[in-house]
C-alpha cells in the first residue's frame, strides 16, 4: 500500500469515535517496533518525524527505512508527519514528499501564529499536504518550542480548573486565569483561526505536557474543551499532544539500575547509603490511558505517543545491564571461581529486547486508542 493522508483516517476515527496512534521516529529499531505493532493489530500509523529526528538520523536515511516498512507491510494504512515543525522545516517538508506536517506557531502572537499558518497552509495545500496546527500551548518543551513549567500548570489546574471551566472566575486570582487564558485553547478563538489559517486539524492545549515529567500527581486536564470546540466546529478533525502515560512499571525499571562511575568513590558510597531509594527519575508522571481513551471519543482524531517508547528502550537496556552486573557481583562474591558471567556490549543483544518491549508498549496504546483493528477503514 503506498503512503497515504490523513484525511480519510481522520474521518474514520471522527465518526468512529477512535484516535490514530502517532508515534515519534528516530532510527530502525523504533521504526520496525511501531509498524510490526500496528502489523500486529491491524491498526491505521501516523510516524511522526520531528527536526530533532531529522537533525539525529539524516531524512535520507528514515526516508530509506520507511520505504522499506511500506513495502513489508502493506496492509498498515501509513502517513509521513512532521512532528512541531516551524515554517522553514514544514516547507522544507512538503517539498520533500510528506503527506502531512505540523507547523506549531504556538508561541508566537495569535496574529503571528495565523500569518505564520495561513502561508504554510497555502503551500501545503498546493502540493496536496494536509496541515495540522497547534492553539495555545502545552507544558514542557518540544523542539523550537517551550511551553510553561509543567508543574505550575498543575497546580493551577488542581486549585481553579473546575470554576475556570465553569465560568466561575472571580474568585480566581488573575495571574491564574491569565495563565488559562494563554496556556488553554479558547473555542471561540479556534474558529477564528480554523477559518483564517485553512488548517486540516487543530492540536489542542487542555493541559497536557511534553516528556516524561509532566505531572506529580494524577493531572486533571481540559477535556470539555473538546467537546466545547466540536460542537463550534462539528466534523473538524482535533489533536491531542503530550499524551504518553509514562508507565511507572517502566520508570521503576529505571529507577532500579543505576548508572554508576566505579572510579568515583563518593557515587558509589551515596548509592549504598540510599539503596532502594536511588531515584533516577523522580516525579515522572503523565496521561493515564483512561483519559486518552475518553478524549479519542471526543472528536480527537490523532493522539501523539513519544515519551512511552524512550522510557521503554531506556528501561530495557538498562535492565539487560542490571542482570549483567548481578551476575558478575555473584560470581565475586562466590569467590571468582571459573569464567566470569559476559557482560552484554553487543549492542544488537540489548538493543533487539528495546525493540520488543518498544513493540508491547505501542500494541497497549493502539488498543487503548481504539484504532486497533481499523486499518481497513483508513485504506
Amino acid at each position: 500500500m503506498p503512503l497515504v493522508t490523513t484525511e480519510k483516517m481522520f474521518k474514520q476515527a471522527y465518526d468512529g469515535g477512535f484516535a490514530v496512534g502517532a508515534f515519534n521516529v528516530n532510527n530502525m529499531e523504533q521504526l520496525q517496533a511501531v509498524v510490526e505493532a500496528c502489523d500486529q493489530e491491524n491498526s491505521p500509523l501516523i510516524l511522526q518525524i520531528s527536526k530533532g529526528a531529522r537533525k539525529y538520523a539524516d531524512m535520507n536515511y528514515l526516508k530509506a527505512l520507511i520505504d522499506v516498512a511500506v513495502k513489508k507491510h502493506p496492509e498498515v494504512p501509513i502517513a509521513i508527519h512532521l512532528d512541531h515543525g516551524d515554517e522553514q522545516a514544514a516547507v522544507a517538508c512538503i517539498d520533500e514528499g510528506y503527506n502531512s506536517v505540523m507547523i506549531d506557531a504556538s508561541h508566537e502572537t495569535y496574529e503571528k501564529n495565523v500569518e505564520i499558518t495561513k502561508r504554510v497552509c497555502d503551500h501545503a495545500h498546493k502540493n496536496g499536504v494536509v496541515v495540522e496546527a497547534e492553539l495555545g500551548q502545552l507544558g514542557g518543551v518540544e523542539e523550537h518550542v517551550a511551553g510553561i513549567d509543567p508543574h505550575k500548570l498543575e497546580e493551577a489546574f488542581t486549585k481553579y480548573l473546575a470554576d475556570y471551566m465553569a465560568g466561575n472566575r472571580d474568585s480566581i486570582p488573575a495571574d491564574i486565569v491569565e495563565l488559562f487564558q494563554s496556556h488553554l485553547t479558547d473555542p471561540e478563538q479556534a474558529v477564528d483561526f480554523v477559518e483564517k489559517t485553512g488548517c486540516d486539524s487543530l492540536a489542542v492545549a487542555c493541559g497536557t505536557s511534553h516528556g516524561a515529567y509532566k505531572f506529580k500527581h494524577t493531572p486533571i486536564l481540559a477535556l470539555p474543551l473538546f467537546d466545547q470546540i466540536a460542537k463550534k466546529l462539528p466534523g473538524f478533525p482535533l489533536v491531542m499532544h503530550g499524551s504518553s502515560s509514562v508507565p511507572q512499571e517502566l520508570v521503576a525499571l529505571i529507577n532500579r539500575y543505576a548508572v554508576m562511575d566505579t572510579e568515583n568513590p563518593a557515587m558509589l558510597e551515596k548509592v549504598l547509603q540510599v539503596g532502594a531509594g536511588w531515584n533516577q527519575m523522580p516525579q515522572s508522571m503523565g496521561v493515564p490511558e483512561s483519559a486518552i481513551a475518553e478524549a479519542g471519543k471526543k472528536a480527537v482524531c490523532k493522539v501523539n505517543i513519544d515519551t512511552d517508547l524512550r522510557l521503554a528502550l531506556t528501561s530495557s537496556i538498562l535492565s539487560i545491564w542490571g542482570g549483567c552486573n548481578q551476575n558478575i557481583l555473584e560470581w565475586m562474591q562466590a569467590g571468582s571461581q571459573g569464567k566470569q558471567p559476559e557482560f552484554i556490549f553487543d549492542f544488537r543483544k540489548y538493543i533487539g529486547p528495546g525493540r520488543d518491549a518498544m513493540r508491547e508498549v505501542v500494541r497497549g496504546k493502539l488498543k487503548a486508542l481504539g484504532c486497533a483493528g481499523k486499518a481497513n477503514l483508513c485504506c
